[in-house]
């Protein structure tokens, strides 16, 4: 295989792929990049046997076809040194590779590309197009709320809902949740629920663009695919039943604070800083229109500010973990965020006035 691309061309779709890496791997060859050159296209593939990216690029000569593997990090390291808008040659010649451009050589080593594996893509249940902005939307608003090595493994991940004209996304830790609709150009005799795995998540986060660009989600059996216009991303799913999320969104009672999510998000922002780092505790104080954030920390240390707020109750003191707040509060698009809570033993419902279908809950703690 021997082929000219341009360190622009190659870079990125590298970058891409790099990340579903591991740093330490059960097999060596899950540690190089699949280049495979044909039709004067190169397509590069990496995997940890859970989560795969295929990413495309054009070449600006092709003189060989064919396909090998390479070490991701050095390849990717070794392009990254290049200066800028220079053209690297690729050689691939018995067991090493060859990379030249000017006076620069690099020599790598290589595995066979027949021994590199791919993650299983049968049995198609759901195909449906989503523009790319409206995906990266339903993801960036919810997916900060998934658990992390949970011992409730379906729980670390994301869940994906269809139903006839809608698509949800569902992100809890047991502690608090997040979820946003939009509506979804289909129509279904039931709705289908997958679970998304937290890495395969975060690599979509950084997949994701914000454009108008479409979309096509293939859903199988045990795995999800998402086209883009130059990248293939599949993921294998979590074998496992989501909890029945729509149990703890509080009901129509309570107070509302209606608040600037800007104002809010600083006030308890500021307070946070002397919260305990282990548990994040704050507390929240309301009366006669003005909220007040508290925080002492187990050196008795303490902070405070207060805020002109909006709210249709008496008073109200509460405690809640401050990083979920400000992470629900910072998810919100509108300026303008309603917190309706109950009383202080009560979840608090976060939502916006105009904009996405998105709410946010967040239950409360004894301080």
């Amino acid at each position: 295989m021997k082929f000219t691309v341009t360190k622009e061309e190659l870079l990125r779709p590298l970058q891409l792929v790099s990340g579903v890496v591991e740093r330490r791997q059960t097999m060596p060859i899950l540690s190089n990049v699949l280049l495979q050159n044909s039709n004067n296209e190169l397509t590069l593939t990496a995997t940890d046997l859970e989560v795969e990216i295929v990413a495309k690029t054009f070449l600006d000569k092709s003189v060989s076809e064919g396909a090998t593997t390479v070490p991701i990090k050095k390849f990717l390291d070794s392009c990254r040194t290049l200066p800028e808008e220079a053209k690297l040659q690729f050689e691939s010649k018995d067991d090493k590779v060859l990379l030249r451009s000017g006076k620069i050589r690099f020599t790598l080593s290589t595995l066979p590309a027949d021994e590199f594996p791919s993650v299983e893509t049968s049995q198609q249940l759901f195909t449906f197009d989503i523009p790319q902005n409206k995906l990266k939307t339903l993801i960036d608003k919810t997916y900060f709320a998934m658990a992390i090595q949970d011992v409730r493994f379906y729980l670390n991940g994301l869940l994906l809902e269809l139903s006839n004209n809608q698509v949800r996304t569902v992100a809890t830790d047991g502690h608090r949740l997040a979820m946003c609709t939009i509506p979804g150009e289909f129509q279904l005799t039931e709705p289908l629920k997958i679970i998304i795995p937290r890495k395969a998540v975060i690599e979509l986060t950084r997949l994701l663009e914000d454009a108008e660009d479409k979309a096509t989600i293939v859903i199988g059996n045990n795995y999800i695919q998402i086209k883009l216009t130059d990248t293939i991303f599949t993921s294998k799913l979590i074998d496992g039943e989501y909890p029945n999320y729509t149990m703890v969104i509080p009901p129509g009672e309570g107070d509302y604070i209606v608040a600037n999510k800007f104002a809010l998000r600083q006030c308890l922002i500021r307070a946070s800083v002397l919260s305990n780092e282990k548990y994040r505790g704050i507390r929240i104080e309301i009366k006669d229109n003005k909220l007040k954030a508290v925080a002492i920390n187990p050196e008795h240390e303490e902070a405070e500010d207060e805020l002109a707020v909006e709210f249709s109750g008496d008073k109200l003191k509460i405690g809640f973990n401050v990083s979920y707040l400000v992470d629900a509060i910072s998810a919100i698009s509108d300026d303008t965020v309603n917190i309706k809570i109950a009383n202080s033993n009560k979840c608090a419902l976060i939502t916006q006035e105009q904009g996405e279908d998105c709410l946010y809950v967040v239950m409360p703690m004894r301080l």
